[in-house]
């Protein structure tokens, strides 16, 4: 049996960034999954409150988040989606890993260090040590695999490296989880500044296509899209950014390569270019959206949340177990 995992915050509104790069590729690998594959897929609540979030606000993000999924094609019957709140587990590994994680591996996070140069007051502990509650998050189930992005390998290795300490320390309990990184789609850039990451945070509206954006809306934000004056449509990230990342999302939605976009579009300018790109997305998140409306606030909603956070119970409270006893926590 192999398991894959997967999570997402709950903060701020879900971008095309966070669906090409994570939602659709894991809806495709659950397409993919034979039956001997686990596929386990929880809404990252704990991981949102390393910074505070208005209590309603979240609340109401984390139901969002649950209805984006499903409405982007998760399947119950072959998905278990839960949040990571209601899995009492997860807080409690990760405290456990802190005590076996050292200090200099945690202030050498990239992530860490970015966002507390960001910080405009006091930066929270659990800033730095919420990679250990994400190693946490990827033991409980013993995954054998992590669809993750760049910039998110270092703390897959944190994973790595503390799943290996565990065992070398307490004998053999967690499997070495590895990477999943898709080739094309793992990074979409901003429109306004195509040298950085789409972001929920970006305080520049127009930078970042959210999935519930209006179809006027995301025309206008493609129509504006960063690009540069040559007009010839190549991928190129070095030298022409903007239209390489505009390629990387319609190669994403359409499925045609890289390669046979430019042939596609060869002689042709942006114009055309972008107008054809906004038609697609357009035709491609209509029955998202429109399924996401259906399901929001409806009865089936929360069922598929309480009968997957009792799949992620227990099979996380085996994995606990096992390991407070090698521990030597507890009375038996």
């Amino acid at each position: 049996m192999k398991t894959i995992l997967s999570g997402i915050q709950p903060s701020g509104k879900i971008t095309l960034g966070n669906y090409l790069g994570a939602i659709k590729n894991f809806v495709q690998l659950q397409n993919q999954a034979d039956e001997d594959t686990n596929i386990l897929v929880f809404i990252a609540d704990l991981h949102a409150i390393t910074v505070y979030q208005e209590p309603k606000h979240l609340r109401d993000s984390i139901k969002q988040l649950a209805a984006i999924y499903l409405a982007c094609g998760l399947k119950r019957e072959k998905t278990t989606l839960f949040i990571q709140s209601e899995v009492r587990e997860h807080a409690e590994i990760g405290y456990l890993l802190q005590t076996m994680t050292y200090i200099g591996e945690l202030e050498r996070m990239t992530q860490y260090k970015d966002k507390m140069q960001k910080q405009t007051t006091g930066v929270s502990s659990a800033l730095l040590t919420y990679p250990v509650l994400m190693a946490g998050d990827i033991l409980l189930y013993n995954s054998d695999y992590v669809p993750v992005g760049e910039d998110q390998k270092q703390h897959l290795e944190l994973s790595r490296n503390l799943a290996e300490r565990f065992n070398s320390r307490y004998s053999d309990t967690f499997k070495v989880p590895e990477p999943l990184i898709q080739k094309v789609g793992a990074r979409i850039m901003s429109l306004q500044d195509p040298t950085k990451k789409m972001s929920k945070s970006d305080p520049l509206e127009k930078a970042s296509i959210f999935l519930l954006d209006e179809e006027n809306v995301i025309r206008k934000k493609i129509a504006s899209a960063v690009t540069d004056s040559d007009g010839l449509i190549k991928y190129d990230v070095q030298n022409k950014p903007g239209i390489s990342n505009l390629m990387t999302i319609m190669s994403c939605i359409s499925g045609l390569s890289l390669e046979g976009i430019e042939k596609v579009y060869n002689g042709l300018g942006y114009g055309v270019f972008k107008k054809d790109l906004a038609d697609m997305l357009v035709e491609h998140l209509k029955p998202i959206q429109e399924r996401y409306n259906e399901i929001l606030n409806s009865k089936e909603l929360d069922e598929i949340l309480t009968e997957g956070a009792q799949k992620a119970s227990y099979l996380a409270s085996k994995t606990l177990s096992k390991m407070k006893r090698k521990m030597g926590i507890g009375r038996k």
